[in-house]
This record gives C-alpha cells, sequence and structure tokens, in this order.
C-alpha cells in the first residue's frame, strides 16, 4: 500500500533542464506541476476532514439538547438512526478519509516534492557557466538547493492547509453561533479584525527578518564549508584564528536576525494570548446571559464554548502557519535569486554534434575581456594545424590559460570566432566540444571518489585493464596499490577526499594525467601538466606524454620552458597579444621576448632571476 502511493510521482522528472522562472509564484509553480493533482486531492480531503469535525461539534449540541430533554424509555427509539449514523462516521468513514488523506500527504507529496524541486535544481545548476561557481560559494549554493527545495513545499502546503482550515472552521463557527444567536457573532468578528491586525503588522516584518536570515544562514554556511575545504591552506598559514574570526563574524550577523525575530515572536505570543481571552471571555459571558434570558439553550452554549475552544487552538497555529508560510516564501525568494539566474553559456536550438576528422584548431579575431575595460585577449589571430603541437608562452597575465578556456568554451568571446575543422564552437553541443579535448590542469581536482572512478572519469565504459594500463603509463601505479582509506578499501578502490585531498599534489597530477591518456581525444590540452611532480617523474611522464602526442593536435602551456621547447611551434603571448611565433631556435636567434624569457630562467622556470644563460642552453 505504502509503495503504491509512493509510486504515483517520479521524483525525478526527464526532459530537458530548463531555466526556472525569476518571479515567485511561477518559480514555485515550476516545482510543484508534477505534484499539482494530488495538492487539490490533499486539500479537498482536508477540506472534508474540517467539515466532519465542525459537524461533530454541532452533533454534540444537539446531543446535550435531546439529552437535557429527552425521555429515557424512549431516547433510542427517537435517536437511534441518528447515533449510529454518527457512530459510523466516527469509527469508520473519518478514520478511513484520513488514511488517505495521510498516505497521499506523507507518501505521495511530502519526500518526492522537495526531491522534484532538488533534482530539477541540481540540473539546471550543473548547467551553470565557470563563471557562475566562481562567483559564489560551493557550499553557499548547495545549501541553497537543498533549503529553497524545502521552503518550495512548505510554502505550498503551509498555504493549502491555512486556506482550507480558514474558509472550513470560521465559516463554520459562524454559522453555528449564527443559528445559535446572532448575537454570539459579534465577539468572533470582533476576534477576527484584531487576529487579522496582529497579521498585517507582524508577519510582513517575520518574512523580511526570515528573507535576511536565509541570507545570512547561507553566507555563514558557505564560509565554514570554505574554510573545511581549504584546510590544508589554512594550517599551512597558521590562521586558525583568523578562520574563526570570518566565521563568527557571519555567525553573528546570523543570531543579529535571530534575536529581532525572536523579538517579533514573543509581542506576536503575547497579543495571540490576549484576544483569544477576549473572545472566551465574550463568548462565555453572552452565552451566560442569552441562558439566563431563556434565550439559549444548553445544547447551544455546549457548541459555542466548544468552538470558541477549537478557535483558540487553531488561532495559535494559524498565526504561526502563516508567519512560518512567510518565512518560507522568504526563504524562496532568496533562493530564488541565486538558483534562477540566466545560464551564460548556452547551446543554440539547432546546436550539433561536433565531428573531429582532422583537428585543426582556428581563432580568428579573438576579443575578450571578462568585462574588463582591457581586453584579455585583444583580436588574436592563430591557426594550430592538424596534428601540430603547438606551445604557448608568455608572462603570467598574458592570456595564455583564458584562451585554453576560450577553447574548451567556458567563457563566449565577446568577438570574433573559434573553428575546430572549420566548425564554429558556439554551433555544437558544449559536450561534443569538450568530449573531443582531453585536458590536464595545474591545478587538479579530483572527485571524492574511487581511485578508479577518477581514472575512468575520462572514460567511463573502459575495461579495468585499460585503467591499469593508464595508471602505469601515468607512473600512478606506483602509490595506488598502497593506498588505504578510513572504510578500509585498499588500492584502486580507495576513496581520495575532498577535491584529492588525501593524495599528493603530484600525486594528483598523475592522476589526472592518467584520467587523459584513457580518455584518448583527438586535441590535447596541456597547462602545466607535469608542473607538480619531481624531474625523475617528470622525465618518465614525458616520453608517455609525447607518445599520447602523437597524431594528435595539442596546445601545451608551461612556465618550465624545457618542457615544451621540443613543439613544432611556440607562440609567445603578451597582454593578450601574439607577438613572436617560430620554433625554440628561431625564437633565441630572433632575440625579442621569447629570448629574454628564457635567459631569466632558472631550473625551467620563468620569472625567476638568475645568471645568464647560453641561448644554446640545452632543452
Amino acid at each position: 500500500m505504502f509503495r503504491f502511493f509512493e509510486t504515483l510521482v517520479d521524483p525525478f522528472p526527464r526532459g530537458e533542464a530548463v531555466a526556472p522562472p525569476r518571479r515567485l509564484v511561477p518559480f514555485i509553480m515550476h516545482y510543484s506541476r508534477p505534484v499539482l493533482p494530488w495538492l487539490i486531492v490533499m486539500a479537498t480531503l482536508t477540506a472534508l476532514i474540517s467539515i466532519i469535525e465542525i459537524s461533530f461539534v454541532s452533533f454534540m449540541g444537539s446531543l446535550v439538547d435531546w439529552l437535557t430533554k429527552a425521555d429515557r424509555a424512549t431516547f433510542f427509539q427517537t435517536h437511534a438512526w441518528a447515533l449510529a449514523g454518527m457512530a459510523l462516521l466516527v469509527v469508520v468513514g473519518f478514520p478511513l478519509i484520513v488514511l488517505v488523506q495521510s498516505l497521499i500527504t506523507h507518501q505521495t507529496i511530502f519526500g518526492n516534492y522537495p526531491m522534484i524541486a532538488r533534482w530539477l535544481t541540481h540540473r539546471y545548476i550543473l548547467e551553470q557557466s565557470m563563471a557562475f561557481f566562481q562567483d559564489e560559494f560551493a557550499g553557499r549554493v548547495s545549501q541553497k538547493v537543498m533549503q529553497t527545495a524545502l521552503a518550495v513545499r512548505e510554502t505550498v502546503m503551509k498555504l493549502m492547509d491555512v486556506a482550507v482550515y480558514v474558509v472550513t472552521y470560521f465559516l463554520g463557527a459562524l454559522f453555528l453561533l449564527a443559528s445559535a444567536d446572532p448575537l454570539l457573532m459579534v465577539p468572533l468578528v470582533l476576534w477576527l479584525f484584531a487576529y487579522v491586525g496582529l497579521m498585517v503588522y507582524f508577519v510582513p516584518r517575520l518574512r523580511i527578518v526570515s528573507m535576511e536570515q536565509a541570507n545570512a544562514r547561507a553566507e555563514m554556511t558557505g564560509r565554514v564549508v570554505d574554510s573545511y575545504t581549504n584546510i590544508q591552506t589554512i594550517k599551512l598559514f597558521a590562521h586558525t584564528r583568523r578562520e574563526l574570526d570570518y566565521a563568527r563574524d557571519a555567525m553573528s550577523g546570523f543570531m543579529d536576525t535571530v534575536y529581532r525575530q525572536m523579538r517579533l515572536v514573543t509581542w506576536l505570543t503575547v497579543g495571540l494570548h490576549t484576544t483569544n481571552a477576549l473572545l472566551l471571555a465574550g463568548v462565555g459571558g453572552l452565552s451566560v446571559y442569552a441562558w439566563h434570558q431563556s434565550a439559549l439553550s444548553m445544547g447551544a452554549i455546549a457548541v459555542g464554548i466548544a468552538i470558541v475552544l477549537r478557535l483558540r487552538g487553531m488561532s495559535d497555529w494559524f498565526l504561526w502557519e502563516v508567519a512560518s508560510l512567510f518565512e518560507e516564501i522568504g526563504t524562496v525568494q532568496d533562493g530564488m535569486n541565486t538558483l534562477a539566474q540566466p545560464t551564460a553559456i548556452k547551446d543554440r536550438p539547432d546546436a550539433r554534434e561536433l565531428v573531429v576528422t582532422r583537428g585543426e584548431i582556428r581563432f580568428e579575431h579573438v576579443r575578450f575581456n571578462y568585462g574588463r575595460e582591457r581586453g584579455v585577449i585583444d583580436d588574436l589571430s592563430l591557426v594550430v594545424k592538424p596534428g601540430e603541437k603547438v606551445g604557448l608562452v608568455g608572462r603570467s597575465g598574458a592570456g595564455k590559460s583564458t584562451l585554453v578556456n576560450l577553447l574548451l568554451r567556458f567563457y563566449d568571446a565577446e568577438s570574433g570566432r573559434i573553428l575546430i575543422d572549420g566548425q564554429d564552437i558556439t554551433t555544437v553541443t558544449q559536450e561534443s566540444l569538450r568530449r573531443q579535448i582531453g585536458m590536464v590542469t595545474q591545478d587538479t581536482s579530483l572527485l571524492h571518489r574511487s581511485i578508479r572512478d577518477n581514472i575512468a572519469y575520462g572514460r567511463p565504459e573502459a575495461s579495468e585493464e585499460e585503467i591499469r594500463a593508464a595508471a602505469r603509463m601515468a607512473h600512478a601505479d606506483v602509490f595506488i596499490e598502497d593506498l588505504t582509506d578510513p572504510a578500509g578499501r585498499r588500492g584502486y578502490d580507495a576513496h581520495v577526499g575532498e577535491r584529492g585531498v588525501k593524495l599528493s599534489g603530484g600525486q594528483r597530477q598523475r592522476i589526472a594525467i592518467a584520467r587523459a591518456l584513457l580518455k584518448d581525444a583527438p586535441i590535447l590540452v596541456l597547462d602545466e601538466a607535469t608542473s607538480a611532480l619531481d624531474s625523475e617523474i617528470e622525465a618518465a611522464i614525458q616520453e608517455q606524454l609525447y607518445s599520447l602526442m602523437k597524431g594528435k593536435t595539442v596546445i601545451a602551456i608551461a612556465h618550465r620552458l624545457s618542457t615544451i621547447a621540443v613543439l613544432d611551434r611556440l607562440v609567445v603571448m603578451d597582454a593578450g597579444r601574439i607577438v613572436e611565433t617560430g620554433t625554440h631556435a628561431e625564437l633565441l636567434a630572433r632575440g625579442g621576448l621569447y629570448a629574454a624569457l628564457w635567459r631569466r630562467q632558472s631550473g625551467g622556470f620563468l620569472g625567476v632571476e638568475a645568471d645568464e644563460e647560453s641561448e644554446s642552453a640545452p632543452a
């Protein structure tokens, strides 16, 4: 039975990931559509339950009057069918309706609803550009994904609960009190005005504080996660106290919103209980007066007092539900500001798969400046021939890594175009583009999964032998077999920790190289691929990299010029422009920027002053 109701809604909707709307109601509806029919059923059953509860109160009033006036000898003959009908409703009908309503609420909606929002949001966030993640804390984004999903569910369900109960109970109370004595409606109407006044004053203020609190909570979580993610850097620079102060600043901001919220809560609680006490006193006093004047029966008094007591309990619940509702709305609005941001890099509707037959790369008058006034890449044109191995050289900030990021379409060029085998990369799908490019970066980041999974990320369908062969070629097998993790997994099954923190920089680099070797893409990009390796390991891996380069188009970036001096051509960049191009020997003979950089090498690194070296120094 439970499984049937749990599978009425698919928590992982299929279809393309689309941007959620940036307005509140459409944003909520975006995640609510899969469960909307069941929300309507839930609301209908909730209304039915409320009507039955009101009928219980009315029946008890009638029962009091019957017992007051009836003859014991004929009581059951007179009222047997009414008593039996109510007993059947209480014992059988009501529990069955509650059962169905609870199954739909808790099995069909409660778990599936937020998971739908999480799934759709996560899929959309993964499509965001690199710039989006560079501008946000990872912890902050994940926090907003989780809390916004819950807030969407709570907003809708609280709104439906409140609307159903208010309409049913208040109208029912008015009807019952009016049928007993119209004068009893006066305290209820006055109470309603006071109650609405409390909501009008306090709820918007609680909503504002809640929005600030949601943002402060996300900021606090982001700072804490940022510290944990970069724990090695924190310990290396002995900045534990600095990080504590950094986190405490965010925590203090969060606590400020908590204090302001609780002050409002205290005044709201006092106001609520005061109005409820006045309602009880008003209805009770008028009921006694009407009874004294023989204008009200004992049953009507019982109904009136029962209704007031029920409203007292419900008013407390209702007010906090409304306050909580606006808190959830504040959380949704705060999350919407982050999660509904438009995707900067999108595939065209007619984007096709990239087909690489030769591997020619062509940059035509490319400009890009990250939104700054001065260009990082300034009117750059470059052709990399099929199978050519090109090294990019230049000082830090010359635009080398930016050029690679544009090739991978992490960013779109502001003007000009980039073509691979004559295909403009903006007209092909991003996934097909990146499948055709293997890359090893200087800052290697591994997934918190097994060594096997990290290597196989280059080609998930690879066999175990292919994975191990790639590890041997990258000289990673020498340390993999000795790895263990806290769960007792060993070797290729051992998990590497968040971002590969359990491995040294050189070990992470070798895993990344193994991953690129396994991918075996026709275009290879090396961005300081061996910078974290010692000279002995680098020399061994260079042989495998040179072997990997055969038949491929290669773009390599390295500050250690000796690692790229043997490439077919070197392209020297400065301030976003190409200033020199040629072979190592040709550039040295020219005596330009490359020659100056070569002379300043010490141990093969750029930017380190060294004794004057011979221009014919070995590569």
